[in-house]
């Protein structure tokens, strides 16, 4: 326990045995996201929720392709080893597809 009064050792949210990475992706400060988003087997409609969702939000720090394409790159960094080759494929295409639906090449 830090002097603070934060355990930072443990990585359970409020004692409720989720992760602190499942409770932000769940409850992102900056986007409301689509419930069992990431569940998805279609990209181009996590990429267009994402981009909805970037949009909407007001509490978002940089520009809504930013904050999407961070918050999928944060989704897909924190499953790791654990995301199955066939979802990580999935999700790796939904990038594709969010570079399309913001107009951006990069």
């Amino acid at each position: 326990m830090s002097p603070t009064g934060h355990d930072h050792g443990s990585h359970d949210h409020a004692g409720d045995g989720k992760k602190w990475s499942q409770d932000v992706t769940e409850h992102s400060d900056a986007m409301d996201l689509e419930e069992h988003l990431f569940e998805s087997a279609d990209p181009h409609r996590i990429a267009l929720s994402l981009k909805h969702s970037a949009e909407q939000s007001h509490r978002r720090k940089s520009e809504p392709y930013q904050s999407a394409m961070s918050m999928l790159n944060f989704y897909i960094n924190r499953a790791g080893d654990n995301l199955p080759a066939r979802r990580k494929k999935v999700l790796e295409d939904a990038k594709d597809e969010l570079r399309k639906v913001f107009g951006r090449d990069d």
